[in-house]
């Protein structure tokens, strides 16, 4: 279909996803920019992200809510690490509360992201995802809140006679409503987050249930609930206490990540110590749960109260560490020789990820090859004006950085305003810079698309922390200026800025000619870059 012949709107920031980013984000713009235009534009009928969209029995965050809640918004209930509907509830409550419901458009997919420098705005490209029409909108600023994985399909491997099997093969990302599990042979293939969570929420109705894993994975027990969370919400009250806890879970989360990066050997020893003891007498622990690389160099799994070794313990899971040669008629037949009879197979194989929600962009006619640009502070791209990024952490919960995220745009945002700029664009100071991945990180979701996704540099501001502590100074404390980020002037009333009136970062007025872009002064490097 054509575009809608109707004038085009004009906003001052589109923001791309009405998940946990999404919804964060407007709630910063509503508290610090309340005079600005902004929408939230989802491609699904529902705000929630990957907790509206995923429906797989058990499902629930991996990460502690305190943390992974809204440093705004305490996290009141007594689970810490909780379930899919409660983690939902919660957000759409901090939308209602903001003021953000009016401010979400369903079933709008963004497609296309296109900046003139001329105009220094972005055309977006928007399909009506519930009625196939197609619109444009206009905006000064992108925040792209849709993650980095694909919504439409998750990643599952070609595997050998899949069509001789008479049962259901089904991928967690997309469950269907009406599969029964109740007294059924089930076998999940998978050892990650996803798998370790549907193992014994399965467990609970189904006959048996195997974990068939290529490579273990590191899995550790962690309460349900925060014992100390709810004493000091008693003592200092929701909001006091909410802060507390944060900090406490923050500095603890902080302290494993660096003891396991700092003491490899020992980390592991004392892992697999505690599956020792959550596991029966003479169980093959080495087998199942002693992975072939050092803790944290992938996420770390965590089990609520253990329930993955309790399924194991009284019988009702199995862990298998094998490789798959084909599907047969009954199930899976491993190399080994031994088959696993089925009637579901689960492929929790894992994401297929997917920068900026796969939008196609282009600057000023050419396209942007993202493969090609470096990350900025972590939240914009080098030659990419006026767009962010809101990729969180993979060392700890995501939320930490999105919020420091939304806040340094913000800070820009009320920069560019003060002083008459329009448009902010990062430059790396020397072309030449050494590179590596934006990720730098081995699961292997994000091994079979790093050649696809942003790289980040050798110094800051490219370096990519991970370093909840390093980003407080660089994105809450640090000057939203750098040498390295050029400042556009409006060339034309109600325009945008040309890049020939790039300015310096300090603010002062600047003659017509471009900045130079100038070594950055760079804070310290952080611990947990990546």
């Amino acid at each position: 279909m054509s575009r809608t012949e109707t004038p085009l709107e004009q906003l001052d920031v589109l923001v791309v996803g009405a998940g946990l980013s999404g919804i964060g984000a407007g709630r910063y713009l509503r508290t610090e920019h309340p005079a600005k235009s902004f929408a939230v534009l989802e491609a699904r009928g529902a705000s929630g992200g990957t907790w509206d969209l995923f429906r797989y029995p058990g499902v629930r965050s991996d990460s502690d809510l305190h943390t992974f809640g809204y440093e705004f918004k305490p996290w009141r209930d007594r689970q810490a690490i909780a379930d899919a509907p409660r983690i939902l509830a919660y957000l759409r409550e901090t939308a209602t509360e903001n003021g953000l419901d009016a401010h979400i458009r369903y079933h709008h997919r963004v497609t296309a992201l296109s900046w003139s420098s001329e105009e220094a705005r972005w055309l977006a490209e928007v399909e009506r995802t519930d009625t196939g029409e197609r619109l444009g909108l206009s905006a000064r600023w992108v925040f792209c809140a849709s993650g980095y994985y694909r919504y439409d399909q998750g990643h599952t491997p070609r595997f050998e006679g899949v069509e001789d099997f008479r049962g259901t093969v089904v991928h967690p990302q997309r469950w269907p409503e009406d599969l029964d599990h109740a007294g059924r042979r089930v076998v999940v293939i998978g050892s990650g987050a996803t798998a370790v969570t549907l193992v014994p929420a399965l467990a609970e109705t189904a006959s048996h249930v195997t974990m068939l894993q290529r490579t273990p994975t590191y899995v550790m027990p962690v309460p349900r609930e925060d014992a100390i969370a709810a004493a000091l919400r008693k003592w200092f009250g929701d909001e006091r206490g909410y802060a507390l806890t944060r900090r406490k879970n923050i500095a603890q989360q902080r302290a494993i990540w660096s003891f396991a990066q700092r003491f490899p050997r020992t980390a592991r020893k004392l892992i697999r110590w505690i599956n020792t003891k959550q596991l029966p007498e003479g169980y093959p622990v080495d087998e199942h749960f002693n992975p072939p690389y050092d803790p944290w160099d992938q996420r770390l799994c965590a089990v609520p109260d253990g329930d993955l070794f309790k399924a194991i313990g009284r019988g009702a899971a199995e862990v298998v560490t094998d490789r798959i040669a084909r599907f047969t008629e009954r199930g899976v037949l491993l190399e080994s020789g031994r088959e696993l009879e089925a009637d579901i197979v689960v492929t929790a194989t894992g994401l297929t990820v997917q920068a900026l929600g796969g939008v196609a962009l282009t600057v000023d006619g050419e396209p942007v090859e993202l493969s090609r640009t470096v990350a900025y502070k972590g939240m914009m791209l080098s030659g990419v004006p006026n767009l962010v990024m809101a990729i969180g952490y993979t060392n700890s919960s995501w939320t930490l950085k999105i919020g420091l995220l939304c806040e340094h745009f913000c800070r820009l945002l009320s920069h560019l305003d003060a002083h008459g700029y329009d448009a902010a664009c990062p430059e790396p100071a020397d072309p030449a810079m050494p590179t590596r991945p934006f990720l730098d990180f081995a699961a292997g979701y994000i091994l079979r698309a790093v050649d696809q996704l942003p790289r980040q540099g050798n110094r800051m501001p490219w370096l990519t922390s991970m370093s909840y502590h390093s980003d407080v100074k660089l994105l809450r404390s640090d000057d939203v200026t750098d040498p390295e980020l050029r400042l556009f002037r409006a060339s034309k009333p109600g325009g945008a800025a040309a890049p020939s009136e790039a300015v310096t970062p300090s603010g002062a007025d600047a003659p017509d000619e471009a900045a130079t872009p100038g070594e950055a002064d760079a804070p310290d490097t952080p611990a947990a870059a990546t």
